[in-house]
């Protein structure tokens, strides 16, 4: 299913690439040596978990739905418009956000308000598609992946100090 997945992004012109870099961008400040490879690795990581791949699935099968004119009134007109009090979209993309805990959260709302690369190039609806679940579904993916990545960094770090602290008390 991940490949899947990943086709039905890459058909909706998103590229696991583009979502590394959002996580890049948004970490890019605390973490100074944060590689892309780093942040796509944590990226494929969010992406194979079955939560994620099925709210993926699910959020684009909905906006192509509304896209094609097959979802029934009122719905089809709120997903289209991306009505501002829909917000089913963006809990559909929480269920990704907090496979990481609720860190992923604040990074999360700050995607969403920010529209950092291709969350903004998805949200403008450039292309003429209806993106209104893939926008808040590539911001979820990347606040998990940048969740994961700060908690790895953290547990790294503690277990440095931890290190450090024991050599010291043998000393």
């Amino acid at each position: 299913m991940r490949e899947q997945v990943i086709e039905w992004l890459r058909a909706r012109g998103v590229e696991l690439e583009d979502i590394a870099r959002v996580v890049q961008e948004l970490l890019g400040g605390r973490f100074s040596d944060l590689t892309l490879e780093e942040c796509l690795a944590s990226v494929r990581r969010v992406v194979d978990k079955r939560e994620a791949q099925f709210a993926i699935l699910t959020g684009i099968a909905l906006d192509v739905l509304a896209e094609q004119g097959h979802l029934p009134e009122p719905l089809r007109s709120a997903v289209r418009e991306d009505s501002p009090l829909y917000g089913i979209d963006e809990v559909l993309a929480l269920a990704i956000t907090n496979l990481y805990g609720s860190v992923g959260l604040t990074s999360f709302g700050y995607l969403d308000k920010r529209k950092l690369g291709i969350i903004g190039q998805l949200n403008r609806h450039a292309d003429g598609g209806v993106h209104t679940f893939l926008d808040d579904l590539v911001a979820g993916v990347a606040a998990a992946a940048a969740a994961r990545i700060a908690h790895r960094r953290q547990t790294l770090a503690d277990a440095a100090a931890g290190s450090e602290g024991e050599g010291k008390a043998a000393s």
